[in-house]
């Protein structure tokens, strides 16, 4: 993972982090925004973010934690290992169970088309998870594929992670960054700040109720050529294609 360390890196990051955010309705504090601001500018690093407001809220807490996350990076594995990894990261201090899979089955608001749980058994979660990993391998983790299958299989590997549910809480913001990550090593990046909260929750929604077509579509906004130069954590910042 390449350690940012431009202007245009560290702005990345931050926006990315901003829109992670607010794609679950969360606004950082102007305390936050002003830390992340000479963050970008080169005044703090990002290890500094992490201790500057003593007692941070949990928008800031999350929006603080990612942009450190996205930063120091962590290890691709393309398996539960990683998506526990990233949720103990963005989640330290906000989650007392951060990083821990649930013990208990949930469901949403909604459930599923023709399954009365809204999400993956608990009892089950462990082996899903090593269904998906192990489907994301065999198809080498989506990598040297058409722009248009790409997209078909990401929907489809994202919906089921998305089933899967392994958190009690911040299921989507891990997803997001796992996303985000598997696409950029597959020569895609995903470009969030295309996206809004309505639009996220009825690509969602529409999985909830069987078809990913929402979702596809939502990534045809997203998905550009990877610049693999820079970070992908991308959420507006206009890099540039890599070639």
């Amino acid at each position: 993972m390449v350690t940012m360390t431009t202007d245009a890196e560290r702005a990345s990051a931050v926006a990315f982090a901003r829109q992670n955010c607010a794609l679950e309705n969360m606004t950082p504090s102007d305390e936050a925004l002003s830390l992340a601001r000479r963050h970008m500018d080169g005044e703090i690093s990002a290890q500094d973010l992490s201790v500057s407001i003593p007692h941070p809220g949990v928008a800031d807490a999350v929006f603080l934690n990612t942009i450190v996350l996205g930063e120091q990076g962590w290890n691709p594995t393309g398996d539960l290992d990683e998506l526990k990894t990233i949720h103990r990261r963005v989640f330290d201090g906000v989650f007392d169970d951060a990083g821990t899979v649930r013990t208990s089955n949930t469901r949403g608001k909604v459930g599923r088309a023709a399954n009365p749980e809204a999400f993956f058994p608990v009892s089950l979660i462990e082996t899903g998870a090593v269904n998906i990993a192990t489907e994301l391998s065999d198809k080498q983790n989506l990598r040297s594929l058409d722009r248009d299958v790409f997209i078909a299989q990401l929907a489809h590997i994202y919906d089921e992670l998305g089933y899967l549910h392994p958190f009690i809480g911040g299921n989507a913001m891990t997803l997001r960054m796992f996303a985000s990550r598997l696409s950029h090593d597959a020569g895609w990046d995903l470009d969030w700040g295309k996206v809004d909260a309505a639009t996220y929750k009825a690509a969602k929604q529409g999985a909830y109720d069987g078809s990913t077509a929402g979702l596809e579509s939502m990534f045809r906004m997203l998905v550009r050529p990877a610049n693999l130069s820079r970070t992908f954590l991308i959420a507006g910042w206009e890099q540039g294609p890599a070639h």
